[in-house]
């Protein structure tokens, strides 16, 4: 052991030093890189500059590719996307992996579904690897315990052929949340709660670590949530310490190791965390009993308060917004200082993303629908983050419920969490959404986006107004 390796360190610390090829002039690291995601956006677009290139992926076996954001997710979808010129990438995502071997979840493949849904199903993402995507909400697989972070495609070109990826090594923040969440108060809340006291670049440059009673008492799927909201405090990735609670998640997972392979990673696995004395270049601690179910009212996801407060004054913020910033926001959105939230009427309500997709989350949010009926003149659509999150959530009979509802059942992809796919909410309508960015336009040209957990969404869209999902019975 190395005297640097003798200092105590952070889990983030002990991965990167484990990962580290060599250190450049620059003072860049060269960092091995063990999983390479790719999703037909940004993917195809790598490899075919790879081609052009005249170079070959150097370990296939450990690149996954899956068609995600721009496809079609309506009912019998066919191979195709809505989004005009939008079959090139799928085309060229169908080429690139059968050229490399890359294994390629398709539309109609079983193990199909958002990236971040479906790697951790897969048992793709592993604690103590290195995995990135193009995409910035990779950070969602650092809750597992890996290493995981957003990258652009000229960097997957390169790690494509190589398998590394020089990078700077990002600072240490720890974010504490010890307490207990009340009841109907969920990891999305609890992110966006976060988001909201730290600010929208609070972690610029950081690597966060989710620790804390709280944060350790939530199961997997709510943990994925919380990492994947990292993103919008601008943080390069998240991690949680693995624990028997990932361990019992990944175990008996198509890729994840099994028998002797399995007992010898599970023993590496729990040494995982950060040292006692470790320290962080930065510092939070959250009281979960502090925070209730929150929605967005502006542009940015730190633009959220609790469904009980009102929207707040430009001199009570504290995120480092502008006041023109601000200004635009409130116009945008069409609401004013002191407005209540909950009297706000809704055109739209979404339920999916890969923030909050998952079985967990449909489960939640049909508790709610059920024996309920969707207010007139609301459009609701719930979209399943993978095929295999669909087949569950029907052998449940959660679909039956969200249709009789009056939720669209769809088929799983990214779909309108953002636009790209060729479908979108109409001008200035009102969305509240499960996902993870309400910028302007996200969801729609000049759509207006409320963030909030599945709960919210599927009482609001019942109310026919943003509405508390605490006042439709007791919930878990």
């Amino acid at each position: 052991m190395t005297a640097r390796h003798a200092l105590p360190r952070t889990l983030a610390v002990r991965l990167w030093d484990e990962h580290i090829v060599g250190t450049l002039d620059s003072g860049t690291d060269l960092v091995a890189i063990d999983r390479l995601l790719l999703h037909e956006r940004t993917g195809g677009v790598a490899l075919k500059s790879l081609d052009a290139a005249g170079r070959q992926v150097l370990a296939p076996a450990q690149v996954f590719a899956t068609m995600d954001h721009i496809v079609d997710t309506f009912p019998g979808r066919s191979d195709d996307t809505l989004m005009p010129t939008g079959k090139a990438f799928l085309e060229a995502t169908r080429d690139g992996a059968r050229r490399h071997g890359i294994t390629l979840f398709d539309l109609h493949d079983p193990r199909q579904g958002i990236v971040h849904v479906i790697s951790p199903e897969q048992g793709i993402v592993l604690p103590g690897l290195t995995l990135i995507c193009p995409d910035s909400h990779t950070c969602t697989q650092g809750a597992f315990g890996a290493l995981a972070w957003g990258i652009g495609s000229t960097e997957a070109e390169h790690a494509l052929a190589t398998m590394t990826l020089r990078i700077s090594r990002p600072r240490d923040m720890r974010i504490t949340v010890d307490g207990a969440l009340a009841p109907g108060v969920t990891a999305k809340d609890l992110a966006l709660h976060i988001v909201a006291r730290i600010g929208s670049a609070g972690a610029a440059g950081h690597l966060v670590e989710f620790a804390g009673s709280a944060v350790r008492a939530l199961d997997m799927e709510a943990r994925a949530t919380l990492c994947n909201m990292a993103t919008e405090l601008a943080a390069f990735g998240a991690i949680i310490a693995p624990d028997e609670t990932t361990l019992a998640y990944l175990k008996g997972r198509p890729y994840a190791p099994a028998g002797a392979l399995w007992d010898r990673a599970a023993d590496i696995w729990r040494t995982l965390r950060s040292d006692a004395d470790a320290v962080f270049a930065a510092e939070h601690r959250i009281d979960a009993a502090e925070v209730g179910p929150m929605v967005s009212w502006g542009t940015s996801p730190q633009h959220a308060v609790p469904l009980d407060r009102p929207v707040p004054a430009f001199e009570a913020l504290d995120n480092g917004d502008s006041r023109d910033a601000y200004d635009r926001a409130i116009a945008y959105m069409g609401i004013a200082p002191g407005t209540d939230l909950r009297t706000l009427p809704i055109d739209a309500a979404f339920i999916g993303s890969c923030t909050n997709s998952r079985i967990s989350d449909l489960r939640r949010a049909a508790a709610i629908l059920a024996g309920r009926h969707v207010a007139p003149g609301v459009k609701a659509i719930c979209v399943p983050g993978s095929t295999q999150v669909k087949a569950a959530a029907e052998r449940e009979g959660l679909d039956a419920i969200f249709r009789a509802a009056g939720f669209e059942w769809r088929e799983a992809g990214c779909s309108m969490c953002f636009f790209a796919g060729g479908e979108s909410f109409g001008p200035q309508q009102r969305v509240i959404s499960s996902t993870n960015r309400n910028f302007e336009s996200r969801q729609g040209p000049n759509t207006r986006t409320h963030l909030a957990s599945p709960e919210t969404v599927a009482a609001s869209a019942i109310a026919g107004h943003i509405a508390d999902p605490r006042h439709f019975g007791p919930l878990p």
